[in-house]
């Protein structure tokens, strides 16, 4: 009896996987790099120019809210546009399931037989699986699209990450002006460990180790803010 019991059990998951999908960790992450690094850039490219106090602080607040909202926008506009291909293409699969239903059972069988199934199982595989029209579209669409048709991207889900990301990152240069820095020289400091931690974050969101996300972030951030602030110096000489 017990050993009855102990083969019907279901077995014991030793593991699980993070979100791979990048709803939100692809425009929260780019969100706050590129807040941060180009709002860094754009403030020590007008500090380099020459500008001090409430001009360095409106550029810097003008580059945020600019920036939240392009990023947002774009990121609503472009995951929109995936998602209403996705539903049109998963509309056409629907379709041929219901007008074509012995086409798409050996579609779906000579799949399973490229993955290595003998031919018989894997037409009785896709037998089983066709004989559920909800079942059958499923496994369709994510053998032949490779999207999940139940946890398609939300673009409300991406615009904010993005918008609120980019925000965050954006006032990180901007905070040693807002309390009186007169050089760029704190903002470079805390623009620096910011890059450093937000970049080291993220390489361990993806099983990276903390000091190669960070060196990563703050390598390009870093060369991006020298060449703004070159540009703006120069400028900045050039109209003394």
């Amino acid at each position: 009896m017990t050993a009855d019991v102990a083969e019907t059990e279901a077995p014991e998951l030793h593991h699980s996987h993070r979100d791979v999908t990048g709803g939100w960790l692809r425009p929260a992450t780019f969100g706050v790099m590129d807040g941060l690094v180009s709002n860094f850039a754009l403030v020590a490219g007008v500090v380099g120019g020459g500008a001090t106090g409430k001009v360095v602080i409106m550029t810097g607040l003008a580059g945020l809210v600019a920036g939240a909202c392009s990023m947002a926008s774009g990121e609503f506009t472009s995951v929109s546009s995936q998602t209403e291909l996705m539903k049109a293409e998963i509309a056409v699969e629907r379709r041929e399931l219901e007008i074509h239903p012995e086409e798409e059972e050996r579609e779906l069988a000579m799949m399973y037989e490229a993955k290595g199934l003998r031919p018989e199982l894997a037409a009785e595989v896709a037998r089983e699986l066709t004989s559920n029209p909800a079942v059958a579209l499923d496994v369709h669409v994510r053998e032949e699209l490779g999207v999940d048709p139940n946890d398609l991207p939300s673009p409300w889900v991406a615009a904010g990450s993005s918008f609120a990301a980019f925000a965050v990152g954006a006032v990180i240069p901007l905070l040693p002006f807002l309390f009186g820095a007169v050089s760029v020289l704190p903002a470079l400091l805390l623009s620096a460990l910011g890059l450093v931690v937000t970049g080291g974050i993220v390489g361990k969101i993806t099983a990276r180790p903390f000091w190669y996300g960070g060196g990563r972030q703050l390598l390009l951030g870093g060369l991006s803010a020298a060449v703004t602030f070159a540009i703006g110096l120069a400028v900045g000489t050039g109209l003394s």
